[in-house]
């Protein structure tokens, strides 16, 4: 594990430990715990491992922002979400785990879910036995207690035909994320383990963005975020390595498309979008293949954080699934490409996660951040980054 640095410590928010910052000093004995609704989960107070939010100086470079963030953050056999907690870990990294409200959810409770335009619990990602719920809670409660940001998936996942969340309106979303936030916070009533600690902290003013399945249904899923008070979306259907601006209110912060070795066409920052390329979305595909598609998913996440470090420093998105498509070779390059950035030994590189980010952006002077958004893909400040951010 890297070792705790002066730098490190002093970016943790007001009131964290040096206990808390080694590991030591979170957990069950958390001081001031409050439980909420039916003890599911509870008020702990701010949580650790947070970075200030700081106003750039004039004259200084901006930093180069690299989020990580995973879909549907369910542990099952395959151990990928303690996987990537424990990389993220070893490497001073921060995620965003988008949960998806079913994980929390026992099928023979299924008649609890009301989805918009489909049969009563209906789910096309399915349910979690009891034992990978109690994993999936497990995971949800050390990665917030590590400093990663625990946000929404929704529920059941639907992409196509009448009662896909494409065609939801803006009330229909109102109730899927309702029953999402429901089904997080009241685990111990549908489940009824008493053996399992509450989550610690406060979904619902912790909740501060998510991403809908597949990228749809944007349009009609941020007015319902705006009403409750979300600050960015994460759901656009594709975007370009710039500086991110507000749609509807919420900062838009789209996947984004990189380069894609081998092709004169670029290709979405996210695992599917690599897998439906190489392998034309089959999941399980011909082995001999995968050594190579592993390389060109790598060096395809590695030419989009090399473009934006070098020119425009524009957020570099990565997002992904806990699956072993193709042989887990997707979760190899991502784990690729987390330790070739942590290699460089950047000061001005920050693995954070979303609501790491738009923290800082708001933290900004709007008059820089419009001066950002001038910037164009792979371009650099012809002034100088010194100059650029002076004049701001």
């Amino acid at each position: 594990m890297r070792p705790i640095t002066r730098r490190s410590l002093l970016g943790l928010t007001a009131g964290a430990t040096l206990g808390a910052a080694t590991g030591c000093g979170f957990g069950d004995d958390r001081t001031k715990t409050v439980l909420i609704g039916d003890g599911s989960t509870s008020d702990t107070g701010a949580q650790p491992h947070q970075p200030a939010a700081e106003r750039l100086e004039p004259g200084r470079t901006p930093p180069q922002f690299v989020i990580f963030s995973w879909d549907g953050a369910g542990e099952l056999d395959n151990g990928l979400f303690s996987r990537f907690r424990n990389l993220a870990q070893e490497h001073d990294a921060k995620m965003t785990f988008f949960l998806s409200g079913l994980y929390c959810l026992p099928e023979y409770k299924k008649d609890l879910y009301r989805p918009p335009n489909n049969p009563v619990g209906a789910s096309d990602i399915g349910y979690f036995a009891d034992e990978h719920i109690r994993t999936t809670l497990d995971q949800v409660r050390l990665a917030w207690l590590e400093g990663h940001e625990i946000g929404t998936h929704f529920n059941g996942h639907f992409c196509s035909g009448y009662g896909s969340v494409g065609n939801w309106t803006p009330a229909q979303w109102e109730s899927e994320i309702e029953q999402a936030i429901a089904f997080v916070t009241t685990w111990k009533t549908t489940t009824g383990f008493t053996d399992v600690p509450s989550l610690p902290f406060d979904y619902r003013k912790e909740l501060t963005g998510g991403r809908t399945p597949c990228l749809l249904g944007q349009e009609q899923w941020l007015p319902t975020a705006a009403k409750l008070g979300l600050r960015y979306d994460a759901s656009g259907p594709g975007g370009s390595q710039v500086w991110p601006s507000r749609k509807q209110g919420l900062w838009d912060l789209p996947l984004q498309l990189i380069p894609f070795p081998g092709h004169t066409f670029e290709v979405l920052s996210m695992d599917y979008n690599m897998l439906a390329n190489q392998s034309h979305a089959a999941t399980t595909s011909d082995p001999g293949n995968y050594p190579a598609w592993r390389q060109q998913a790598t060096d395809s996440y590695i030419a989009g954080f090399q473009r934006a470090y070098e020119t425009n420093r524009a957020p570099f998105y990565i997002g992904n699934h806990f699956e072993q498509w193709n042989g887990g070779i997707y979760m190899d390059a991502v784990q690729n490409v987390l330790e070739h950035i942590s290699a460089l030994g950047a000061d001005d590189v920050r693995m954070v996660s979303f609501k790491q980010y738009v923290n800082w952006l708001d933290a900004q002077d709007p008059a820089l951040l419009a001066k950002l958004r001038t910037l164009d893909v792979g371009q650099q400040p012809t002034e100088g980054w010194a100059e650029f951010t002076r004049s701001a």
